[in-house]
């Protein structure tokens, strides 16, 4: 059998077992979702900026570490699963995505040892996200830097 009957063969197969997604209702709930999401972060902000004399930059952190510390324990609880499963993307672009990420991924491997399987594989996960943001900050950076260089500001 050559290549090309195979692969005909497979994609045959594939699309014989694959299940026809849901795109419209995923991406309601999505929308829904990550919109609750953003509506909790809000409504920490406000709280936040009552309770607080904080700037609004401390009051950022302030709500982002919260969100991550909610996502945490959810997902230690087995909830954010359940969320993510339903709401897909809407529930895995916010900080709080991140933070189930790397909160199972230390859950599976608790069992390895503190250093050799929680935070060893834990970094697995936020390494590269880390390595890559703050490259992509200091490409920025420097453009910007250029930028005002050559207009002259600087």
């Amino acid at each position: 059998m050559n290549i090309q009957t195979r692969n005909e063969k497979y994609t045959a197969y594939v699309k014989k077992m694959a299940l026809p997604s849901k795109s419209w209702p995923s991406l309601f709930w999505a929308f829904i979702i990550g919109g609750i999401i953003s509506i909790i972060g809000q409504g920490l902000y406000m709280m936040y900026e009552a309770l607080t004399n904080y700037s609004q930059e401390h009051i950022g952190s302030l709500v982002a570490v919260t969100l991550i510390g909610i996502a945490a324990v959810l997902t230690g609880f087995g909830i954010y699963d359940r969320i993510g499963a339903f709401a897909g993307g809407g529930s895995i672009v916010p900080i709080t995505g991140f933070s189930n990420a790397i909160t199972a991924t230390a859950m599976e491997h608790r069992k390895e040892g503190v250093i050799f399987g929680t935070c060893t594989n834990m970094f697995k996960v936020a390494g590269p996200v880390i390595v890559v943001g703050v490259a992509l900050s200091m490409y920025v950076g420097l453009i910007y830097w250029i930028t005002w260089m050559a207009m002259g500001v600087i």
